[in-house]
């Protein structure tokens, strides 16, 4: 009897998962057609405007070949600003594709100010803070915009950045982004992510002030404030670099305001394995800032959730399965009409939604994070320790 017992609880259990996997697809469901809203009603303004345009430093970090490198930084150099601008260009390796991209840029384009420091020195876990602490004594000007190689931006850009910073209180300047893949199966993959999982988030955690973000894809400060908060050095063993920069400048006692306009994020990925190392790497940095709110985030992946479901056979299930890939669908249908993005293949949302499921599963299940070449252990205060990649 006790066999039949257990084989009857278990059924149970198993019963009542699908019930709670059920329920979490539900709401998950209204979360999405929620961010739907918000997206629409997200105020973009791209001409910013007001104050006396000041010196500009544009620090890029660079790492290895980055196809449409070239094309990017030129746009970083070619801006309708009035006062000057230096690009400064830093990589750790004389013999990095990227460098040579700069170098090339530097040749035919002689008049455009882009700058190149070679410097191998490190200086912490962080090899991209690395990079902006040897690259610290090259900046001329006061006014500092950080800017991660693969960002795209608009012939405004800095005007706007700028006069953005320069309202009282305001210690930093920061930019949501999309995702812009290329040809590729994964880089698409990578940018579907973006544009129907980040981006909504942000824009409704940002509307309803549950979030203080600040990335990498732009950080614009005085050097007055990153002297203050203890400069890049302050940095060096973060893996979450870009917000721990923005808690440091609130503490400060500064703002850091979000811009009302996005900036592109140009995805490389070209086989499943980098796709999926570059989303544990993200999972595991927003488990790192937010345990618990990153928990809650599981109600984020309804398809999954009514999947599961289903193994309870109800025709309820169904019906919630194909309600979760409809707001998903949705979803994605209202970013790209927002912002102006090329239609994606909506055949490829319920595989994205599959592998985000199952990086948010595997984030729970060890501390690793592969990043720029190197393979890191998070620590519990969310710093990196370097492992040794021969072992691997």
């Amino acid at each position: 009897m006790s066999i039949v017992h257990n084989i009857a609880d278990a059924a149970s259990f198993v019963m009542s998962l699908c019930d709670i996997c059920l329920a979490g697809a539900f709401v998950g469901c209204i979360l999405m057609l929620i961010e739907s809203a918000f997206v629409l009603g997200f105020r973009e303004d791209k001409t910013v405007g007001g104050a006396a345009p000041p010196p500009v430093t544009i620090l890029k970090p660079l790492h290895g070949a980055e196809p449409g490198l070239a094309a990017r930084l030129a746009a970083f150099c070619r801006q309708d600003y009035d006062g000057p601008i230096q690009v400064l260009c830093g990589a750790r390796d004389a013999t990095s594709p990227a460098v040579a991209a700069v170098r090339t840029m530097q040749r035919e384009r002689p008049d455009d100010p882009i700058e190149l420091h070679v410097d191998p020195r490190r200086h912490g876990g962080n090899r991209k803070v690395s990079n902006l602490i040897n690259m610290l004594p090259r900046v001329r000007h006061d006014t500092i915009i950080l800017s991660d190689s693969d960002i795209a931006i608009h012939s405004g850009y800095v005007r706007a950045v700028t006069a953005l910073l320069a309202q009282p209180r305001v210690g930093a300047v920061t930019c949501l982004y999309y995702g812009a893949g290329g040809d590729g199966l994964w880089a698409r993959l990578s940018a579907l992510a973006i544009n129907t999982h980040f981006l909504p988030q942000a824009i409704t955690g940002l509307a309803i002030k549950v979030t203080k973000p600040c990335f990498g894809a732009t950080i614009a400060m005085r050097r007055s404030t990153l002297e203050r908060i203890g400069g890049f050095a302050a940095f060096a063993d973060e893996l979450a670099d870009d917000y721990a920069i923005g808690v440091a400048v609130r503490s400060a006692g500064y703002d850091v305001i979000t811009a009302p306009f996005l900036v592109g994020h140009r995805c490389f990925e070209d086989s499943l394995r980098q796709l999926v190392r570059h989303q544990i790497r993200v999972a595991r940095t927003v488990k790192s800032i937010d345990p618990i709110g990153y928990a809650g985030t599981i109600l984020t992946h309804p398809w999954p959730l009514a999947l599961l479901g289903m193994l309870s056979g109800s025709t309820a299930a169904a019906l919630v399965a194909l309600a979760a890939l409809a707001s998903r669908v949705t979803l994605c249908r209202c970013v790209e009409r927002r912002f102006g993005l090329p239609r994606e293949n909506y055949w490829l949302i319920p595989l994205q939604d599959i592998i985000a499921f199952a990086v948010y599963v595997a984030s729970y299940f060890g501390a690793t994070v592969h990043w720029r070449g190197a393979e890191y252990r998070v620590a519990a205060d969310g710093t990196l320790i370097e492992e040794d990649l021969r072992r691997s």
